[in-house]
C-alpha cells in the first residue's frame, strides 16, 4: 500500500517577519535581529515541528527603502552554517545569485554547507532583479532579463559539473595501502562556454546529497522554463486557488515534456498566516499590523513592482489603473501581473492595495483560525495547486510559534504532514532521489 502524499513546509525567515511593519510590532524582539542565537533557537523550534527547511533570501544590494523597514541582508550561507551546527535534520536553503557570483566559488560554498550539515543544503537560484546591484560589482549596467537567464543556465551547468566531478567512492582513505583517493574517479570538467571557462575539478569530495537541492523562485516565462529544466522546489506567489492551479499544471507539464518526473518538482506557494482563536481576532491582528504601515515605504514597494509613483495621490482614492504599462518590459514580471489581477478582481483603493501587499509582497496573506488556515492548505494541496507551502510568518518568532503549535497539529491529525522525519537530508524530506554523478562509471569504461 502506497504512503499518502505528504505536505512540504518550509519556514521563510525574514528579519523581524514578513509584514513590512513587523519590526514596529510590540511582539517583535527587534534587539535580536542580528543575534545568531535568536535564529538558532528559531531553527530548533522549527525542527521540533518537523518543518522541511529554513529559507533565507538574499540580494547583493541595500534596499532603497531601508529608512522605513528592516530590509537589510546577512550573508545566508554563513548564517545557515551556524544554524546547521546546532540542528540535525532541518534543511538549510540559501539564496545566491548567478549574475553576481562565480560558479567555482559558489560550488565550494554550497558543497561545504552540505558537508557541514550532513546533507541538508539547498540553493535558491536567482538572477537578481535589482538593477542597482551592478554598481557594486563594477558593471556599467545591469544585464537585461533574458541575458541573466541565459547566463544562469550556463552557471548551473558549470556548478553541476563541479559537484559531479568527484564520483562516489573517489575517497579511499586506505591507511594500510597509503592511498587516499582514486584519482580515476576525480574529473576535470573542461567547461568552455559563452560566459564561463572552468577547468575543475572541485577541490572537495562529492557531498552527502550528491549535490544540494535546486530551488527557484521566478514565475516569468523565462523563470518557468528555467524551473522546469532545473528546479527541484519552486517558491511562488499566488493570490487565488485558480492562479496557483494554473501555475502548478504548467510547471508540471513543462517538466514532463523535458523527460522529468513531475513529483520531483515541489511547488511551494508562499503563505503568510495571521492566526487567531476566532476569525475576528485574526482580522484584528492583521489590522493591528496594517495600522503600523508607513506609506512612504509602501508606495516605494508599489513603485518597484508597478513602475508607477503614487506618492502624490490620495491613498483612499482609486488606483489609477490606466497608468500601468501592460505592454512594456515590466508588464512581463510575475508580481506586476499579480497586482493587475488584484486590481481587476477587487478594484481596491491605493490604501487597500498597499495593505494587501504589506503582509507578503504579493504572497497569499490569510487571517483566520487555525482550522481555517489548515483548511486552505489542505484545499490547495489536494486540488492541484501546491505540494506544500513556504510559510512566511508576519512577525517572529510569535507568528511562527502560533503556526507550529496550532496549525501543524491539525495537519498531522488529518494525515497531511509528518510526525517525525523519515530521513536526515533535505532530499529525504522532499522525497527526491540522490542524483548520480555524470562521470559515474567513466573510470571503469576507460580501463575496460
Amino acid at each position: 500500500m502506497s504512503q499518502r502524499r505528504q505536505l512540504s513546509l518550509n519556514l521563510f525567515v525574514y528579519p523581524g517577519g514578513h509584514h513590512e511593519a513587523a519590526w514596529r510590532y510590540k511582539g517583535t524582539d527587534i534587539a535580536r535581529l542580528n543575534d545568531i542565537a535568536y535564529y538558532q533557537d528559531l531553527a530548533k523550534r522549527a525542527e521540533a515541528a518537523t518543518i522541511d527547511s529554513l529559507f533565507f533570501a538574499d540580494g547583493p544590494v541595500l534596499a532603497d527603502n531601508i529608512r522605513y523597514a528592516a530590509r537589510y541582508r546577512v550573508e545566508p550561507i554563513t548564517w545557515l552554517a551556524a544554524i546547521g551546527a546546532v540542528t540535525s535534520h532541518i534543511g538549510l536553503i540559501a539564496t545566491a545569485s548567478t549574475t553576481y557570483n562565480e560558479p567555482y566559488n559558489l560550488a565550494r560554498l554550497f558543497a561545504s554547507l552540505d558537508h557541514l550539515s550532513h546533507g541538508r543544503a539547498g540553493w535558491n537560484i536567482v538572477t537578481t532583479s535589482q538593477a542597482a546591484a551592478s554598481q557594486n560589482f563594477g558593471l556599467v549596467e545591469h544585464p537585461v532579463h533574458a541575458e541573466r537567464y541565459e547566463k544562469s543556465r550556463e552557471f548551473v551547468e558549470v556548478v553541476t559539473k563541479l559537484w559531479d566531478s568527484w564520483e562516489d567512492g573517489a575517497v579511499l582513505a586506505d591507511q594500510a595501502s597509503g592511498l587516499f583517493a582514486d584519482t580515476d574517479r576525480i574529473h576535470a570538467i573542461e567547461h568552455i562556454g559563452k560566459h564561463f571557462k572552468v577547468k575543475g575539478p572541485l577541490n572537495a569530495p562529492r557531498t552527502p546529497q550528491g549535490r544540494p537541492v535546486y530551488v527557484q523562485a521566478g514565475s516569468s516565462e523565462d523563470g518557468r522554463s528555467f524551473a522546469a529544466q532545473y528546479a527541484e522546489a519552486i517558491f511562488t506567489a499566488h493570490q487565488t486557488l485558480g492562479s496557483a492551479q494554473a501555475f502548478y499544471a504548467d510547471i508540471k507539464s513543462r517538466a514532463v515534456a523535458l523527460g522529468r518526473r513531475p513529483e520531483h518538482i515541489k511547488v511551494l506557494p508562499g503563505l503568510s498566516p495571521f492566526i487567531g482563536s476566532t476569525e475576528a481576532e485574526a482580522k484584528a491582528l492583521e489590522e493591528e499590523f496594517n495600522d503600523l504601515i508607513q506609506p512612504e515605504y509602501s508606495l516605494g514597494q508599489l513603485k518597484r513592482m508597478t513602475g508607477i509613483d503614487l506618492s502624490g495621490y490620495d491613498l483612499d482614492g482609486p488606483f489609477p489603473r490606466h497608468l500601468l504599462d501592460i505592454d512594456g518590459n515590466i508588464g512581463a514580471a510575475s508580481r506586476f501581473q499579480l497586482i493587475v489581477g488584484i486590481l481587476d478582481r477587487e478594484n481596491p483603493s491605493i490604501r487597500q492595495l498597499i495593505n494587501r501587499l504589506a503582509g507578503g509582497r504579493g504572497h497569499f496573506v490569510l487571517a483566520g483560525t487555525p482550522e481555517r488556515i489548515a483548511d486552505e492548505i489542505q484545499l490547495w494541496f489536494e486540488n492541484g495547486a501546491a505540494d506544500g507551502f513556504n510559510i512566511m510568518p508576519p512577525w517572529l518568532t510569535g507568528g511562527f510559534d502560533a503556526f507550529a503549535q496550532e496549525v501543524v497539529p491539525l495537519l498531522r491529525k488529518r494525515g497531511l504532514f509528518r510526525t517525525e522525519y523519515s530521513g536526515t537530508t533535505l532530499r529525504d524530506h522532499y522525497g527526491l532521489p540522490r542524483p548520480e554523478s555524470r562521470f559515474a562509471g567513466r573510470s571503469l569504461r576507460a580501463s575496460a
